[in-house]
């Protein structure tokens, strides 16, 4: 049995083509999709600002091979994002990700302060 490491990945995008109706609904609904809900998950979080209604980000949570690395990391949450994104009828374009490996990630603890 592999390594699993655990992988907090930013999927960021452009909206491309949407439609009027992905687009009042995007609007509508950008209150529950703004700084407040960004979380990592397996299911992933989609984040945007309302105006202009330009760019996007979703974050994900990918569990898988240390031997693949951050690369296939990365390809697995653009692949998610994708599907998604397609699900919900939302054009898009420009996918670029963003990885970091919780299981290598190196951690600076301050020392606790003299009084």
């Amino acid at each position: 049995m592999s390594e699993q490491h655990t992988y907090r990945v930013i999927v960021r995008g452009t909206w491309d083509a949407l439609t009027d109706t992905a687009r009042a609904r995007l609007l509508a609904e950008a209150a529950e999709h703004g700084l407040t809900s960004m979380r990592f998950s397996e299911e992933g979080s989609l984040s945007y600002e309302p105006s202009p209604l330009k760019h996007f980000s979703m974050r994900y949570v990918v569990v898988s091979d240390a031997a693949d690395g951050e690369e296939m990391a990365g390809a697995i949450a653009e692949d998610r994002a994708e599907r998604a994104l397609r699900e919900l009828g939302y054009g898009f374009r420009d996918l670029k990700s963003t990885v970091t490996d919780l299981d290598t990630m190196k951690i600076n603890f301050k020392p606790a302060s003299r009084r």
